[in-house]
Protein backbone atom coordinates (compact mmCIF):
# COMPACT_ATOMS: atom_id res chain seq x y z
CA UNK A 1 0.00 0.00 0.00
CA UNK A 2 1.36 3.43 -0.90
CA UNK A 3 1.95 6.22 1.58
CA UNK A 4 -1.07 8.27 0.39
CA UNK A 5 -3.27 5.21 0.77
CA UNK A 6 -1.94 4.62 4.28
CA UNK A 7 -2.69 8.22 5.13
CA UNK A 8 -6.26 7.80 3.91
CA UNK A 9 -6.63 4.58 5.91
CA UNK A 10 -5.27 6.32 9.03
CA UNK A 11 -7.89 9.05 8.76
CA UNK A 12 -10.64 6.53 8.02
CA UNK A 13 -9.73 4.46 11.08
CA UNK A 14 -10.07 7.49 13.34
CA UNK A 15 -13.41 8.42 11.82
CA UNK A 16 -14.81 4.89 12.00
CA UNK A 17 -13.78 4.56 15.64
CA UNK A 18 -16.23 7.34 16.48
CA UNK A 19 -19.09 5.41 14.90
CA UNK A 20 -18.31 2.43 17.16
CA UNK A 21 -18.76 4.41 20.38
CA UNK A 22 -15.27 5.77 21.00
CA UNK A 23 -15.06 9.51 21.67
CA UNK A 24 -11.56 10.08 20.28
CA UNK A 25 -8.98 8.13 18.32
CA UNK A 26 -5.37 8.84 17.40
CA UNK A 27 -2.28 7.04 16.15
CA UNK A 28 1.17 6.84 17.74
CA UNK A 29 4.42 5.26 16.57
CA UNK A 30 5.05 1.87 18.18
CA UNK A 31 8.66 2.57 19.14
CA UNK A 32 11.11 5.31 20.00
CA UNK A 33 9.06 7.12 22.64
CA UNK A 34 11.44 8.41 25.35
CA UNK A 35 8.86 8.44 28.17
CA UNK A 36 8.61 4.64 28.01
CA UNK A 37 11.96 4.38 29.81
CA UNK A 38 10.63 6.18 32.91
CA UNK A 39 8.73 3.11 34.10
CA UNK A 40 11.86 1.31 35.29
CA UNK A 41 12.94 4.31 37.35
CA UNK A 42 9.50 4.42 38.97
CA UNK A 43 9.69 0.71 39.74
CA UNK A 44 13.19 1.05 41.18
CA UNK A 45 11.85 3.62 43.66
CA UNK A 46 9.44 1.00 45.00
CA UNK A 47 6.34 2.99 44.09
CA UNK A 48 4.52 -0.03 42.61
CA UNK A 49 3.91 -1.66 45.99
CA UNK A 50 2.54 -5.17 45.58
CA UNK A 51 1.97 -4.84 41.82
CA UNK A 52 4.79 -7.25 41.02
CA UNK A 53 3.33 -7.93 37.57
CA UNK A 54 4.70 -4.55 36.51
CA UNK A 55 8.23 -5.55 37.45
CA UNK A 56 7.91 -8.90 35.70
CA UNK A 57 6.70 -7.30 32.47
CA UNK A 58 8.91 -4.18 32.56
CA UNK A 59 11.08 -5.25 29.63
CA UNK A 60 8.02 -5.95 27.49
CA UNK A 61 6.76 -2.43 28.19
CA UNK A 62 9.74 -0.72 26.52
CA UNK A 63 7.73 -0.38 23.29
CA UNK A 64 4.75 -1.96 21.54
CA UNK A 65 6.88 -4.73 20.05
CA UNK A 66 6.70 -6.38 23.47
CA UNK A 67 3.13 -7.40 22.66
CA UNK A 68 3.41 -7.53 18.87
CA UNK A 69 6.92 -7.96 17.42
CA UNK A 70 5.78 -6.63 14.03
CA UNK A 71 4.17 -3.51 15.50
CA UNK A 72 4.77 -0.23 13.68
CA UNK A 73 1.78 1.76 14.97
CA UNK A 74 -0.48 1.95 18.01
CA UNK A 75 -4.07 3.07 17.51
CA UNK A 76 -5.32 4.68 20.74
CA UNK A 77 -8.96 5.28 21.60
CA UNK A 78 -10.53 7.33 24.40
CA UNK A 79 -14.07 6.80 25.72
CA UNK A 80 -15.79 9.21 28.10
CA UNK A 81 -17.28 7.56 31.18
CA UNK A 82 -18.22 10.73 33.05
CA UNK A 83 -21.90 10.57 34.07
CA UNK A 84 -24.36 13.12 35.43
CA UNK A 85 -23.80 12.43 39.14
CA UNK A 86 -22.04 14.94 41.42
CA UNK A 87 -18.38 14.48 42.24
CA UNK A 88 -17.46 13.14 45.67
CA UNK A 89 -15.79 16.47 46.47
CA UNK A 90 -19.20 18.14 46.00
CA UNK A 91 -20.95 15.84 48.48
CA UNK A 92 -21.52 17.13 52.02
CA UNK A 93 -23.02 13.91 53.40
CA UNK A 94 -20.35 12.42 55.71
CA UNK A 95 -21.91 8.95 55.38
CA UNK A 96 -22.04 8.82 51.57
CA UNK A 97 -20.11 5.85 50.24
CA UNK A 98 -17.94 6.71 47.24
CA UNK A 99 -17.04 4.42 44.36
CA UNK A 100 -14.74 5.62 41.59
CA UNK A 101 -17.02 6.51 38.70
CA UNK A 102 -15.23 4.34 36.15
CA UNK A 103 -16.55 1.30 38.07
CA UNK A 104 -20.19 2.40 38.39
CA UNK A 105 -21.42 0.56 35.33
CA UNK A 106 -20.39 -2.44 33.27
CA UNK A 107 -16.87 -3.80 33.07
CA UNK A 108 -15.08 -1.51 30.62
CA UNK A 109 -12.64 -4.28 29.66
CA UNK A 110 -15.47 -6.29 28.10
CA UNK A 111 -17.39 -3.40 26.54
CA UNK A 112 -14.37 -1.75 24.93
CA UNK A 113 -12.81 -5.00 23.73
CA UNK A 114 -15.95 -5.67 21.69
CA UNK A 115 -15.58 -2.26 20.09
CA UNK A 116 -11.87 -2.79 19.39
CA UNK A 117 -12.60 -6.17 17.81
CA UNK A 118 -15.17 -4.47 15.58
CA UNK A 119 -12.62 -1.84 14.58
CA UNK A 120 -10.00 -4.47 13.73
CA UNK A 121 -12.54 -6.42 11.65
CA UNK A 122 -13.43 -3.24 9.76
CA UNK A 123 -9.71 -2.53 9.15
CA UNK A 124 -9.29 -5.96 7.57
CA UNK A 125 -12.22 -5.23 5.29
CA UNK A 126 -10.67 -1.95 4.21
CA UNK A 127 -7.16 -3.37 3.82
CA UNK A 128 -7.40 -6.97 2.58
CA UNK A 129 -3.62 -7.47 2.43
CA UNK A 130 -2.41 -9.38 5.52
CA UNK A 131 -1.44 -7.40 8.64
CA UNK A 132 -1.30 -8.11 12.35
CA UNK A 133 -3.29 -6.34 15.04
CA UNK A 134 -3.42 -6.89 18.80
CA UNK A 135 -6.14 -5.06 20.78
CA UNK A 136 -5.75 -4.31 24.49
CA UNK A 137 -7.99 -2.78 27.15
CA UNK A 138 -5.79 -2.26 30.18
CA UNK A 139 -4.83 -5.93 29.99
CA UNK A 140 -1.42 -6.11 28.32
CA UNK A 141 2.08 -4.70 28.83
CA UNK A 142 1.45 -1.48 26.95
CA UNK A 143 2.16 1.88 28.58
CA UNK A 144 -1.12 3.24 27.33
CA UNK A 145 -0.76 6.76 28.73
CA UNK A 146 2.50 7.31 26.83
CA UNK A 147 0.97 6.09 23.58
CA UNK A 148 -2.13 8.20 24.24
CA UNK A 149 0.00 11.32 24.52
CA UNK A 150 1.88 10.56 21.29
CA UNK A 151 -1.42 9.78 19.56
CA UNK A 152 -2.62 13.28 20.40
CA UNK A 153 -5.36 12.10 22.78
CA UNK A 154 -4.11 14.20 25.68
CA UNK A 155 -1.11 14.94 27.84
CA UNK A 156 -0.10 13.11 31.04
CA UNK A 157 -1.13 15.44 33.85
CA UNK A 158 0.55 16.04 37.18
CA UNK A 159 -1.96 13.55 38.62
CA UNK A 160 -0.59 10.93 36.20
CA UNK A 161 -3.90 10.74 34.29
CA UNK A 162 -4.23 11.47 30.58
CA UNK A 163 -6.05 14.79 30.20
CA UNK A 164 -7.77 15.75 26.97
CA UNK A 165 -8.34 19.49 26.50
CA UNK A 166 -11.85 18.75 25.19
CA UNK A 167 -12.84 15.50 26.95
CA UNK A 168 -11.19 15.96 30.32
CA UNK A 169 -9.64 12.98 32.10
CA UNK A 170 -12.65 10.76 32.85
CA UNK A 171 -11.84 8.60 29.83
CA UNK A 172 -11.04 4.95 29.26
CA UNK A 173 -8.02 4.26 27.09
CA UNK A 174 -7.82 1.25 24.77
CA UNK A 175 -5.28 0.40 22.09
CA UNK A 176 -4.54 -1.67 19.02
CA UNK A 177 -0.90 -2.49 18.30
CA UNK A 178 -0.71 -2.84 14.52
CA UNK A 179 1.89 -3.92 11.96
CA UNK A 180 0.75 -1.29 9.44
CA UNK A 181 2.92 1.87 9.22
CA UNK A 182 0.00 4.24 9.78
CA UNK A 183 0.36 8.02 9.82
CA UNK A 184 1.01 9.18 13.42
CA UNK A 185 -0.65 12.20 15.01
CA UNK A 186 1.15 15.07 16.71
CA UNK A 187 1.83 14.46 20.42
CA UNK A 188 -0.38 16.35 22.85
CA UNK A 189 1.13 19.42 24.51
CA UNK A 190 1.25 19.64 28.31
CA UNK A 191 -1.25 22.25 29.49
CA UNK A 192 -1.07 21.83 33.27
CA UNK A 193 1.02 24.97 33.62
CA UNK A 194 1.60 26.02 37.24
CA UNK A 195 -1.55 24.31 38.54
CA UNK A 196 -1.04 21.92 41.47
CA UNK A 197 -4.66 21.41 42.54
CA UNK A 198 -4.44 17.63 42.13
CA UNK A 199 -1.28 17.34 44.20
CA UNK A 200 -2.66 19.58 46.94
CA UNK A 201 -5.98 17.70 47.11
CA UNK A 202 -4.70 14.12 47.32
CA UNK A 203 -6.11 12.77 50.62
CA UNK A 204 -3.10 10.56 51.34
CA UNK A 205 -0.33 12.65 49.73
CA UNK A 206 0.28 9.92 47.18
CA UNK A 207 1.33 12.43 44.49
CA UNK A 208 4.86 12.93 45.80
CA UNK A 209 5.84 15.22 42.91
CA UNK A 210 4.33 16.38 39.61
CA UNK A 211 3.78 13.29 37.44
CA UNK A 212 5.00 10.95 40.22
CA UNK A 213 2.56 8.70 42.09
CA UNK A 214 3.55 6.57 45.06
CA UNK A 215 0.97 3.85 44.56
CA UNK A 216 1.57 2.52 48.07
CA UNK A 217 -0.23 5.61 49.41
CA UNK A 218 -2.86 5.93 46.67
CA UNK A 219 -6.44 5.16 47.71
CA UNK A 220 -7.14 3.51 44.37
CA UNK A 221 -4.24 1.13 44.93
CA UNK A 222 -5.15 0.51 48.57
CA UNK A 223 -8.80 -0.27 47.87
CA UNK A 224 -8.26 -2.28 44.68
CA UNK A 225 -4.79 -3.79 44.31
CA UNK A 226 -3.68 -4.16 47.94
CA UNK A 227 -4.60 -7.43 49.61
CA UNK A 228 -5.04 -7.86 53.34
CA UNK A 229 -5.16 -5.19 56.08
CA UNK A 230 -4.54 -1.53 55.25
CA UNK A 231 -2.14 0.40 57.47
CA UNK A 232 -4.05 2.41 60.11
CA UNK A 233 -2.08 5.52 59.19
CA UNK A 234 -3.63 5.45 55.71
CA UNK A 235 -7.16 4.45 56.64
CA UNK A 236 -8.26 7.92 57.79
CA UNK A 237 -7.41 9.41 54.39
CA UNK A 238 -9.67 6.88 52.72
CA UNK A 239 -12.65 8.55 54.42
CA UNK A 240 -15.73 6.82 52.92
CA UNK A 241 -14.19 5.66 49.65
CA UNK A 242 -14.99 1.98 49.20
CA UNK A 243 -13.49 1.49 45.73
CA UNK A 244 -10.98 3.79 44.10
CA UNK A 245 -10.64 7.55 44.38
CA UNK A 246 -11.40 10.36 41.93
CA UNK A 247 -10.29 13.41 43.94
CA UNK A 248 -7.25 14.28 41.80
CA UNK A 249 -9.51 14.27 38.73
CA UNK A 250 -12.46 16.01 40.34
CA UNK A 251 -10.38 19.09 41.20
CA UNK A 252 -8.81 19.30 37.74
CA UNK A 253 -9.97 22.43 35.87
CA UNK A 254 -10.24 20.44 32.64
CA UNK A 255 -13.06 18.40 34.19
CA UNK A 256 -15.17 21.39 35.21
CA UNK A 257 -17.04 21.31 31.91
CA UNK A 258 -16.14 17.79 30.80
CA UNK A 259 -18.71 16.12 28.53
CA UNK A 260 -21.21 13.71 30.10
CA UNK A 261 -21.71 10.25 28.64
CA UNK A 262 -25.21 8.88 28.07
CA UNK A 263 -23.84 5.45 27.17
CA UNK A 264 -25.90 2.87 29.06
CA UNK A 265 -22.73 0.87 29.80
CA UNK A 266 -21.33 3.52 32.13
CA UNK A 267 -24.46 4.50 34.05
CA UNK A 268 -24.28 3.62 37.74
CA UNK A 269 -25.78 0.42 39.03
CA UNK A 270 -28.41 1.02 41.70
CA UNK A 271 -26.38 -0.77 44.35
CA UNK A 272 -23.59 1.85 44.12
CA UNK A 273 -25.59 4.90 43.08
CA UNK A 274 -25.36 7.59 45.78
CA UNK A 275 -25.63 5.06 48.61
CA UNK A 276 -24.62 5.52 52.22
CA UNK A 277 -22.02 3.46 54.05
CA UNK A 278 -24.85 2.06 56.15
CA UNK A 279 -26.66 0.93 52.99
CA UNK A 280 -23.60 -1.01 51.88
CA UNK A 281 -23.05 -2.53 55.32
CA UNK A 282 -26.55 -3.96 55.15
CA UNK A 283 -26.06 -5.64 51.76
CA UNK A 284 -26.47 -9.40 51.97
CA UNK A 285 -24.17 -11.75 50.08
CA UNK A 286 -26.51 -12.05 47.09
CA UNK A 287 -26.89 -8.27 46.72
CA UNK A 288 -23.15 -7.70 46.95
CA UNK A 289 -22.46 -10.43 44.41
CA UNK A 290 -25.01 -8.95 42.00
CA UNK A 291 -23.32 -5.57 42.31
CA UNK A 292 -19.91 -7.03 41.50
CA UNK A 293 -20.66 -9.51 38.72
CA UNK A 294 -19.88 -8.04 35.32
CA UNK A 295 -18.23 -5.03 36.96
CA UNK A 296 -14.64 -3.80 37.00
CA UNK A 297 -14.97 -3.93 40.80
CA UNK A 298 -14.33 -7.66 40.65
CA UNK A 299 -10.66 -6.67 40.56
CA UNK A 300 -10.77 -6.03 44.31
CA UNK A 301 -12.67 -9.27 44.99
CA UNK A 302 -15.60 -9.49 47.37
CA UNK A 303 -13.35 -9.69 50.43
CA UNK A 304 -11.53 -6.50 49.43
CA UNK A 305 -14.76 -4.57 48.90
CA UNK A 306 -16.10 -5.77 52.25
CA UNK A 307 -12.87 -4.67 53.95
CA UNK A 308 -13.16 -1.25 52.34
CA UNK A 309 -16.80 -0.86 53.41
CA UNK A 310 -15.90 -1.60 57.02
CA UNK A 311 -13.08 0.96 56.98
CA UNK A 312 -15.43 3.53 55.47
CA UNK A 313 -17.99 2.79 58.17
CA UNK A 314 -15.40 3.25 60.90
CA UNK A 315 -14.29 6.55 59.36
CA UNK A 316 -17.91 7.76 59.21
CA UNK A 317 -18.72 6.60 62.72
CA UNK A 318 -21.37 4.20 61.46
CA UNK A 319 -21.90 1.22 63.80
CA UNK A 320 -20.72 -2.05 62.29
CA UNK A 321 -23.03 -5.03 62.96
CA UNK A 322 -21.50 -7.71 65.14
CA UNK A 323 -23.56 -10.38 63.37
CA UNK A 324 -23.48 -11.42 59.71
CA UNK A 325 -26.25 -9.98 57.50
CA UNK A 326 -29.04 -12.25 56.43
CA UNK A 327 -28.48 -14.00 53.11
CA UNK A 328 -32.03 -15.11 52.35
Amino acid sequence: MTTPELSQLSSAIKQHALTLGFDACGIAPATGLPELAQLKTWLANGYAGEMTFLEKSADLRDDARGVLPSAQSVIVTATVYNTDRPYSTQCTDPERAHVSRYAWGDDYHVVLMRRLDALVAWMHEQHPAPFEAAPYVDTGPLQERVFARHAGIGWIGKNCCVISPTLGSFVFLAEIACSLPLTPDEPARDRCGQCTLCIDACPTEALVAPHVLDARRCISYLTIEHRGPIAPALQAGMETRVYGCDVCQEVCPYNVSAPVSRDAAWQPRAVWDQRSVGDLLRLDAAELKAGLVGSAMMRARKAGVQRNIRIAAENAGVPIPTYPPKTD
